[in-house]
C-alpha cells in the first residue's frame, strides 16, 4: 500500500496530486508543515476536492504543524512516498534528507535551481539507486495531447523524416512558453506566497518552467535514451531578464500590502523586478535547440498560458501554436518541405496508425500542409495531467524500479538548465 506524505506544501501542485483517488494509495495522508497561509491554502484545496458534488475524493489529512516539521516527518516515517511542491531553495535539501532517510519522492519541478543544487541532486540520485528508492519529478506536459501527438509524428520517418541538426541562427527545435503570475486554479484566484517572486527561493525562469520544455525535447526526439549529459549537452549561449511588477500587482497576487524585506534587493523606484524570463541555446547530441520562457503578470481575458513549439525534420516541420489565430488553445500543424501527392499518400497511411491509438484524431488540409484535428475529449486541462503523472509514478513504484532513461532524463535536464543559468548574461 502506498502511503503519502506531504512536506511544507507551498505550491498548489502538491494538492493537484490529490485531485483524484488512486488504487493502492491509502486515503490517509500525513502532512508536515509550519503553520501559516500556505498550509491553509493546501488544506482548503484538498477539502474542495473532498466536498465537490461530482466524483468527490475521500482524503483524510493528518496534519502536524510546527517549525520542526522536517525533523518530525523524518522521525515518524508514517508514509513511504513523499510529495514535494513548494519553496525550491529548500527542495534540494528536502530531497537529499528524505532519500537518506529511505523515502521515495514525487517532486514538483524544479528539483535544482543552481549548479550547487545540481551537485546535491546528483548525490541524491546515487543514494536513491543504492537504496532502491524512486526519485521522480512531475513532468505534466508529457500528457498534453498536442505534445503527445507531436512526439508520435516525430517518430514517423515517412511523415517527419529525421531531426535536422539545425544551427544557432535556425535551431532544429524551438520551444517557448508564456506564463502569468496571476491566474485561476480550480476555479479560484491563485494566491501565491511572497517567496515565489524571489528567484533565490523560486529559481529563475531558466531553471524553473524551462524544465518542462527541455524534458519534452529529450522525450520527443530521443525517446528512452540514456544520455552522457556532460558530453551530450553543450550550452552555446543564455540570457535572462526581468518582469516588472507594481506593488498593486504584487498585492493582487499575494494579498500582502507591502514587499517583504528579502525582495528589496530587486526593487527599483517602487517596482519589483523578477528575473523570471530566460532563453538558452544549446546542442543535444549535436542537435541545435532554443528554449525560452516569458512571464507576464496576467493574461488578457479569454487567454492563458501559451506554448509554441517547432521541430524541423528532413521531410516536414511539426508546429504547435497557441495564439490568437488558435483561440489561445494549442493546435498542432504538419508542414511538409515538399507537398507532393506521394508524401500525402504516405502521410495518410501512417496517420491511420496514430488515429487507431487516438480515435477521432484527423487531418485538415491547409495552405502549408495540414492541421491535426483533435477531439475536445483529449483536451483535459493542465490540472488533470497531475493525476496522469501520479499514475505513472505509482506504476514505477509497484514495479520497484525507475527506468534508466527516466533517471537520465532528469539528470540531463537539470544539468542543462543549471549550466545555462551559470552561463547566462543579464539582458
Amino acid at each position: 500500500m502506498i502511503r503519502l506524505l506531504t512536506l511544507n506544501p507551498g505550491h498548489f501542485h502538491a494538492a493537484l496530486i490529490q485531485k483524484s483517488m488512486f488504487d493502492d494509495v491509502n486515503h490517509e495522508v500525513h502532512v508536515y508543515a509550519p503553520e501559516g497561509p500556505e498550509l491553509a491554502a493546501h488544506l482548503k484545496l484538498i477539502n474542495s476536492y473532498n466536498s465537490r458534488q461530482e466524483n468527490p475524493t475521500s482524503w483524510k489529512e493528518n496534519v502536524y504543524k510546527g517549525d520542526d516539521y522536517l525533523e518530525k516527518m523524518l522521525q515518524e516515517r508514517k508514509g513511504n512516498v513523499l510529495i514535494l511542491a513548494g519553496n525550491n531553495q529548500k527542495k534540494t535539501t528536502y530531497i537529499n534528507k528524505a532519500v537518506d532517510a529511505g523515502l521515495n519522492i514525487l517532486a514538483d519541478k524544479p528539483m535544482a535551481i543552481d549548479d550547487k543544487g545540481f551537485e546535491v541532486l546528483e548525490n541524491a540520485f546515487k543514494t536513491a539507486e543504492e537504496k532502491r528508492l524512486l526519485l521522480y519529478d512531475m513532468m505534466t506536459e508529457r500528457y498534453e495531447i498536442t505534445n503527445l501527438l507531436q512526439k508520435e509524428l516525430a517518430q514517423s520517418k515517412d511523415i517527419f523524416g529525421t531531426i535536422e541538426k539545425g544551427s544557432l541562427k535556425q535551431p532544429a527545435i524551438e520551444k517557448q512558453s508564456v506564463h502569468h503570475f496571476f491566474k485561476y486554479v480550480s476555479g479560484a484566484p491563485l494566491i501565491r506566497p511572497a517567496w515565489y517572486f524571489d528567484v533565490k527561493q523560486e529559481g529563475e525562469g531558466l531553471v524553473d518552467v524551462t524544465t518542462h520544455l527541455v524534458d519534452l525535447i529529450q522525450w520527443s526526439v530521443f525517446p528512452e535514451t540514456v544520455f552522457d549529459y556532460k558530453n551530450d549537452v553543450v550550452i552555446l549561449s543564455a540570457q535572462r531578464w526581468s518582469t516588472p511588477l507594481s506593488l498593486a500587482e504584487f498585492t493582487k497576487s499575494t494579498k500582502l500590502e507591502e514587499f517583504p524585506g528579502y525582495l528589496k534587493k530587486d526593487i527599483k523606484n517602487n517596482i519589483l523586478h523578477v528575473n523570471a524570463n530566460g532563453e538558452m541555446n544549446y546542442t543535444l547530441k549535436g542537435v541545435h535547440v532554443k528554449v525560452g520562457v516569458i512571464w507576464n503578470f496576467e493574461a488578457p481575458t479569454g487567454t492563458g498560458d501559451t506554448h509554441y513549439s517547432v521541430m524541423r525534420g528532413s521531410k516536414a516541420n511539426l508546429l504547435i501554436k497557441q495564439g490568437k489565430e488558435q483561440n489561445y488553445k494549442p493546435v498542432l500543424y504538419i508542414e511538409p518541405l515538399n507537398q507532393t501527392s506521394q508524401y500525402q499518400e504516405k502521410l495518410n497511411q501512417n496517420f491511420k496508425k496514430i488515429a487507431l491509438k487516438y480515435p477521432g484524431v484527423s487531418l485538415k488540409p491547409r495552405d502549408k500542409g495540414w492541421e491535426v484535428i483533435i477531439p475536445e475529449k483529449y483536451h483535459v486541462g493542465h490540472e488533470a495531467h497531475f493525476s496522469a503523472v501520479a499514475q505513472k509514478y505509482f506504476s514505477y513504484f509497484k514495479n520497484g524500479k525507475l527506468p534508466s532513461w527516466e533517471k537520465s532524463y532528469m539528470l540531463t535536464k537539470y544539468y542543462t538548465t543549471t549550466a545555462a543559468l551559470s552561463k547566462a548574461s543579464l539582458k
